[in-house]
């Protein structure tokens, strides 16, 4: 008996109006004797219904297809295909999805098999790699999604949105419960494993775009834009909150500088109470959407070491580069000092303020 008789790893294809090529990845994974698992095809509101029927009439019951009336997003067909192998096989390890548009290769759909076997609770992803044979589109896609992973999580990967993946099942029960439903939920995928104490392995696997990648359903500037949205809403919300803290403090210091020694200090702290209520609301309500009473209090903590870090570098640096006198500069320093704690901030909001209680648990 092999190893991988011991793992029982579900197969999960999301296809919305799939071609030919469905059928050829069908038979090409039935023609790999070492791949006996339940295949389920999630129907993502397709007009067409042949490919379907070709599928049910040729493969039976062996291969279980799910329909959804009207298409609700890759992330939503994935989330049904999830949640049919949790309610029919209580004995699966994991679940591998692979694209519906040939771009896979099943024998590196194997390849990350045999690398889920010796890690069996990680999110094994499949890499590709972005050479000039890749559409343009899908280079500088994969190449600005990369570095915003990098930056926000220290998550390095070749590729971000790579549609072959093995999910642990214990991550899989996570993953039901996201609240995004196009491609974004994958991005969202990678963003949380951190969160939930997944181990993060990625696998190269071959590079195919078949006529250009004409068949992707991924639409350039409406799903990039949703796989961004929340680091620009929070974007959002720390510029408006910034130049309400930077117009507040420069009239302030302005009229309070011949009155007290530590207008700095005083400017800093009333415009920052004013641009911190802002905030609050702003990323509450707007970029995390988080209703738990114990996101006031953290954000109050957050917002008092900020305050204070804030008003005692502007100061420091200020006094050390002799402009203490000069309301402009002294202006330019703290957009400086506040930019480097707008970047620590994000992460401690996301990880921690606005944290959603599944979250928690699963960390």
């Amino acid at each position: 008996m092999t190893l991988h008789q011991f793992y029982n790893i579900g197969i999960l294809i999301p296809a919305f109006n799939p071609d030919d090529k469905l059928i050829y990845l069908l038979d090409d994974i039935h023609q790999q004797t070492k791949f006996n698992q339940k295949i389920v095809i999630v129907d993502d509101g397709s007009v067409n219904q042949d490919i379907f029927e070709q599928i049910t009439t040729k493969y039976g019951q062996s291969v279980v297809v799910l329909h959804h009336d009207s298409n609700q997003g890759k992330g939503q067909a994935l989330k049904t295909g999830f949640q049919y192998f949790l309610q029919h096989y209580q004995s699966i390890n994991g679940v591998a999805t692979i694209d519906a548009d040939g771009q896979h290769k099943v024998s590196d759909l194997r390849n990350l098999e045999d690398n889920f076997i010796k890690h069996p609770e990680a999110l094994i992803i499949g890499g590709r790699t972005f050479d000039e044979a890749v559409p343009l589109r899908s280079r500088l896609g994969n190449l600005v999604t990369n570095q915003l992973v990098k930056v926000l999580t220290s998550i390095r990967v070749q590729d971000t949105q790579t549609g072959l993946r093995i999910i642990p099942i214990n991550y899989v029960k996570l993953l039901i419960s996201f609240p995004t439903n196009h491609y974004e939920f994958e991005f969202d995928m990678l963003l949380a494993t951190k969160k939930a104490g997944i181990e993060l392995v990625e696998v190269p696997i071959q590079t195919v775009y078949l006529d250009n990648n004409a068949t992707s359903h991924f639409r350039v500037i409406h799903d990039s834009l949703a796989i961004y949205s929340r680091f620009f809403k929070f974007a959002f919300s720390g510029v408006s909150s910034f130049v309400i803290d930077i117009v507040s403090f420069y009239v302030l210091v302005h009229f309070m500088m011949t009155y007290t020694h530590d207008f700095i200090i005083w400017a800093t702290l009333i415009s920052r109470v004013i641009s911190g209520l802002c905030n609050y609301v702003m990323n509450k309500q707007l970029v995390f959407g988080t209703q738990t009473r114990q996101a006031l209090w953290k954000y109050s903590g957050l917002f008092l070491c900020q305050l204070v870090a804030s008003g005692l570098l502007t100061t420091i640096f200020s006094y050390l580069t002799a402009l203490n006198q000069a309301t402009f500069w002294i202006s330019c320093i703290k957009i400086m000092v506040d930019l480097g704690l707008f970047l620590i901030s994000y992460q401690i909001q996301k990880r921690f303020v606005f944290r959603e209680a599944k979250d928690t648990n699963a960390a």
